[in-house]
């Protein structure tokens, strides 16, 4: 039996994950029926708040594990990392899926998205329209990149039932054809995968540069796209740490600490690299004055940098440490949450509408939604990890 199968699909926290993930589409099903007014705390002066936040901002940052171990694995030809590549890229997928479905939730006229796809209906000189452009194409990219995943479970295997058996030729004819096809052109893939990754991530922080009298100044900067991009860098790595530790132990699976550790030596630099583009910036525009008000803005600020950025490359620069499962998962958790708090401390702590009387803050429903888009996305990672071969077995070679 393989180890993905050596326990049940549904445990007690299954079930759990189960239960939030029917909260939060009864929310969406509320929301789609009876409008954003209904469900969220979002007005005129606030447009968008938790759900571009967390689910479209942080939710693409944290899929940026597909394009960062693709191009360590295949384009640096380093592939000794092979066993964490279709994790990633199954994260990834399954991550900017969701990051669009939340684009749509999070819409007011959900029901014209089609109008996006349209020549002369969008603005062409929007930077929101590139990201748009760029996730929609890479999101394609990465459900072509999972083929070979797919093509692998299923070859050798098909059995139509019924009157579809008499198709059983055929399908296993064009799995052969997609399998060999992808294996030419793959390489063209990830390297496409990575370019798109690259514009769009920045892209995202392109957004808010158009907003200098709405976003707070410990975090509007000319430069905000380079940050956004080099904090992708990391936390993509991290991400794939931080999911591999979590899948082994929710599979009862050994951690793989002999390719994770390697991998983790790179972070450090990348961090340091991203902190050094923040505080140069900073000191550039003078900004650094406002850590001493001492607001909700700077305590967040500084728990972003100080325990997200400067505490894990620390950890990470010890040898031993890198070695040890548990330092290991803690600073790529502290990575991971880092840039998580930084989409959302640009997207929602930090932003304030000149005119506004209140302070946005979400409500119930709008948490739930969240939630349960969270949950639901785990569900499906354990589905497609007990269905198709995405995680190593022992004595497995992936080339894909």
């Amino acid at each position: 039996m393989s180890n993905r199968h050596a326990v049940p699909f549904v445990t007690p926290g299954v079930g759990i994950l189960m239960a939030l993930a029917a909260a939060g589409l009864a929310v969406l099903a509320a929301r789609l029926f009876w409008g954003l007014g209904a469900v969220t705390n979002l007005d005129n002066q606030y447009p968008w708040g938790l759900w571009i936040g967390v689910d479209v901002a942080t939710g693409v940052a944290l899929a940026a594990g597909g394009f960062t171990t693709a191009f360590v694995a295949h384009v640096m030809h380093r592939h000794q990392y092979e066993a964490i590549v279709r994790p990633a890229l199954l994260t990834a997928m399954l991550g900017y899926t969701f990051a669009g479905l939340g684009v749509c939730v999070d819409l007011g006229r959900y029901y014209n998205i089609w109008h996006f796809f349209v020549p002369g209906l969008p603005n062409g000189n929007s930077a929101l329209f590139e990201v748009g452009m760029c996730v929609c194409i890479y999101l394609t990219v990465l459900y072509i990149e999972f083929l070979p995943v797919v093509c692998e479970r299923f070859r050798g295997r098909v059995k139509l039932p019924g009157a579809l058996g008499n198709l059983d030729g055929f399908t296993e004819g064009l799995l052969r054809v997609v399998d060999r096809t992808m294996d030419r052109v793959i390489t063209v893939f990830i390297v496409l995968g990575v370019v798109l990754s690259c514009a769009h991530q920045s892209s995202l922080g392109t957004l808010m540069v158009i907003a200098p009298t709405k976003l707070h100044p410990l975090w509007h900067s000319t430069v905000l796209p380079l940050q956004f991009l080099l904090s992708a860098f990391a936390v993509g790595l991290a991400m794939a740490i931080f999911e591999s530790f979590l899948a082994s132990r929710s599979l009862k699976r050994p951690y793989e600490v002999a390719v994770l550790a390697p991998l983790s030596r790179v972070l450090p630099f990348l961090l340091t690299v991203y902190f050094a583009a923040k505080v140069i910036d900073m000191a550039n525009r003078g900004t650094y004055a406002h850590l001493a008000e001492l607001t909700p803005q700077t305590l967040s600020w500084l728990a972003e940098v100080g325990i997200g950025v400067v505490l894990p490359a620390a950890l990470l620069m010890t040898h031993r440490l890198r070695r040890s499962p548990g330092w290991l998962f803690a600073a790529s958790a502290m990575i991971v949450g880092g840039v998580a708090l930084n989409r959302l401390n640009v997207f929602v702590i930090g932003y304030k509408a000149p005119y506004a009387d209140t302070a946005y803050v979400p409500s119930i429903p709008e948490i739930l939604l969240t939630v349960g888009f969270i949950s639901l996305l785990v569900l499906l990672y354990r589905a497609f990890v007990f269905i198709f071969p995405v995680l190593h077995e022992e004595g497995e070679s992936h080339h894909a």
